[in-house]
């Protein structure tokens, strides 16, 4: 289950909305002025986003492997970069 709450709501209640996460393992949407801007999730949900992070950098790198390209010097990225 999914709450949505202000920024200001959530300052007033910040130790219960903590513990509804925590313990209740509720995800907390925070809004401020009607507008989502942050989320509040249990640690195992962080770790769940962090693995499927790595899992998709890791097929990244392994296509940029197989694909033979062209190789450039650091100078030259660092050039294209504005570095």
């Amino acid at each position: 289950m999914t709450t949505t709450i202000s920024t200001a709501d959530a300052r007033k209640n910040f130790a219960e909305i903590v513990n509804k996460v925590a313990y209740g393992k509720e995800s907390i949407v925070l809004t401020r002025r009607g507008q989502k801007i942050a989320a509040l999730v249990t640690m195992d949900e962080l770790e769940l986003l962090k693995d499927i992070e790595d899992h998709l950098d890791i097929e990244d790198a392994k296509k940029a492997l197989a694909d033979p390209g062209k190789n450039i010097s650091s100078l030259e990225v660092w050039k294209q970069l504005g570095v």
